[in-house]
């Protein structure tokens, strides 16, 4: 792919201080947008960037009520950005339930289901040369488990493994998967824990640079942003 104008892109997320980031650069480079938040007030703020819908990634229905707000606001839909999660922090002896199913839910279980949703028509654009991608974000945490993180590390783990073997199954189908994981990014996200608070944290990436190189990954072919992808 050298080119996003004009292509169908889902984002995932795109209220979040991330996906803020992708809606403004994938516009910029002439992409057709459906924005998906938990807030359609929040969705709102983001102006007439693309088509919008609200949903509640816990929810089994959220998934293909994506795929077809996309495919009824431009007719395909030739790549998606997972930029959506949660976080938890404290002792894996303390960590709720509701807590754990909750990281799991988002982190994990609702791209699983988004990608299986999008199948048809991502494998459509591919029979259309349009170099279809599926990109998610599992973090640095995923190759690094962290301590005081140790659910949250699992949910991001899993969708890491989750991209490695569906990447390869993708392939044969002309969909490229993207995993990224950068380290810690100054996105708000650490202030707004579901559970526990985070602990002295250093300063992050801008959330600017990290979807910039992910945009640019996108745009050159690139299949997978490892934490080093995105150091200096």
């Amino acid at each position: 792919m050298t080119s996003l104008s004009g292509s169908s892109v889902l984002v995932v997320g795109a209220t979040g201080g991330l996906g803020r980031e992708f809606v403004q650069l994938l516009s910029d480079e002439g992409a057709l947008l459906t924005l998906h938040g938990h807030s359609a007030e929040r969705l709102a703020e983001l102006g007439t960037f693309g088509a919008t819908v609200a949903g509640d990634l816990s929810d089994s229905d959220t998934a293909a009520q994506l795929v077809s707000a996309a495919l009824a606001a431009h007719g395909r839909l030739d790549g998606i950005i997972n930029a959506a999660g949660v976080v938890a922090f404290g002792p894996m002896a303390d960590v709720a339930d509701e807590t754990i199913d909750t990281l799991m839910a988002v982190n994990a279980t609702a791209p699983m289901r988004l990608l299986r949703a999008a199948h048809p028509a991502l494998t459509e654009s591919s029979a259309g040369h349009r170099d279809p991608f599926f990109v998610t974000l599992s973090g640095i945490v995923s190759e690094r488990p962290t301590a005081n993180m140790a659910a949250y590390s699992a949910s991001k783990a899993a969708l890491a493994a989750f991209a490695q073997a569906a990447g390869r199954e993708m392939r044969r189908d002309g969909i490229r998967f993207l995993d990224a994981r950068p380290g810690h990014t100054e996105t708000g996200l650490a202030t707004r824990p579901i559970q526990g608070s985070a602990p002295p944290l250093p300063t992050g990436y801008q959330p600017a640079d990290v979807a910039r190189r992910i945009v640019d990954a996108i745009i050159s072919g690139e299949r997978d942003l490892p934490s080093t992808a995105f150091a200096g």
